[in-house]
């Protein structure tokens, strides 16, 4: 970590333009570099990842492993570091079976449970039949991945807790969700009745909450806001769902992937976050907190953060108590004004980079120091 008692190396799978695209940034936080080519995303991929159906691994894991990266990783711990991190539990499949250097494992979610609720939520019963064999598939992988590390840590005291009574972890630390605050800056709520929603449109459980959204929740929104408007930024979009968007004739937009999202969510009047499935960091919340754009979420959208609703955010887990939600903001000037001034103050002082690096930093030396014990 430059600037602090590290520096780091990032080793890391890259497309063949995000390498030159990136190189500045990365040169800003990492002492050294090396990538090994990383599939391009599309249509081709999301079908050839389904032959890994039979695997005894799960397709985000099988997926993601690669010889070129074993080989890096593997010569990389031959170095010596001072520590190893493995960001998600999906880059485990690239470590070696025994690690012999002070060892992270750095936890976005708590991976089975996207899974499980996937089948929770999934209607038909071919659909839900997969979704619960790739829950067990997960779950053996995540309780494996877990314990081949000296350190967990977790993105919340609820996923950390899970860990430790589902997957048997003995070190484990939390870790608060740091957001740039320079990068996110404030702006006033706007006045017109935008709607804005940030991630990954080639992630699932996004998809499944857009598909909520739509089907559910916009009807009652476009009842009292004909005129309301909603932005989709998230790279990869759905052409089923764009076109269900389009065959509705909504006012809809969505940008695919784009450089800045601020320019999005700067002025928005609400911030929709409505996941049905999902777990982990919640970055998209405290980002948006940043930005000033009030939030309306479901419980999962928000599960393990320390935010109160009517405070922060408000809270919204059916269909109609979701466009209440979004109703009432737009039609309440001083409630979006509210909500987003205490949401900024509390990420400015709970969430900054300068925090949450200092947090990870001391997590690292207490991993270091326990090896030597």
């Amino acid at each position: 970590m430059q600037g602090g008692q590290f520096d780091t190396v990032l080793v890391s799978p890259a497309t063949s333009d995000e390498s030159d695209r990136y190189a500045e940034q990365l040169q800003s936080v990492a002492a050294r570099t090396r990538f090994w080519p990383q599939a391009e995303r599309g249509l081709a991929h999301r079908v050839l990842r389904l032959r890994h159906l039979f695997s005894g691994m799960p397709i985000p894991v099988v997926t993601d492993r690669s010889a070129a990266g074993e080989a890096i990783v593997r010569s990389e711990l031959e170095r010596r570091p001072a520590a190893v991190v493995f960001d998600f539990a999906h880059a485990a499949v690239l470590a070696p079976r025994t690690l012999t250097v002070p060892s992270i494992l750095f936890t976005h979610n708590v991976e089975a449970e996207i899974f499980e609720r996937h089948a929770d939520v999934a209607t038909n019963p071919v659909a839900k039949r997969l979704w619960r064999d790739q829950f067990r598939k997960m779950e053996a992988f995540e309780r494996a991945a877990v314990g081949q590390f000296d350190t967990v840590v977790a993105v919340s005291e609820r996923d950390l807790e899970i860990f430790r009574e589902k997957f048997g972890v003995r070190r484990g630390y939390v870790i608060s969700t740091g957001v740039d605050l320079d990068f996110f800056n404030y702006r006033s709520p706007g006045d017109r009745p935008k709607l804005v929603f940030t991630g990954s449109m080639d992630w699932l459980a996004n998809i499944d909450g857009i598909e909520f959204l739509m089907d559910e929740v916009w009807p009652l929104v476009i009842s009292e806001y004909p005129d309301a408007s909603l932005d989709i930024v998230g790279r990869d979009p759905p052409k089923g769902l764009v076109q269900k968007a389009r065959v509705k004739n909504l006012n809809w937009h969505f940008t695919g992937f784009v450089d800045d999202v601020r320019e999005y969510a700067h002025g928005a009047a609400v911030y929709v976050i409505p996941l049905r499935v999902g777990g982990g960091t919640r970055l998209k919340v405290y980002e948006a907190m940043a930005m000033g754009a009030p939030v309306v979420s479901t419980s999962i959208g928000v599960e393990g953060l320390p935010v109160v609703s009517g405070k922060h955010f408000l809270a919204a887990d059916s269909a109609t108590e979701f466009a209440g939600a979004v109703i009432s903001l737009l039609r309440d000037q001083s409630l979006r004004r509210e909500l987003s001034l205490t949401a900024r103050s509390f990420v400015e002082d709970n969430c900054s980079y300068e925090i949450v690096a200092r947090e990870f930093e001391d997590i690292c030396l207490r991993t270091i120091a326990g090896r030597n014990e």
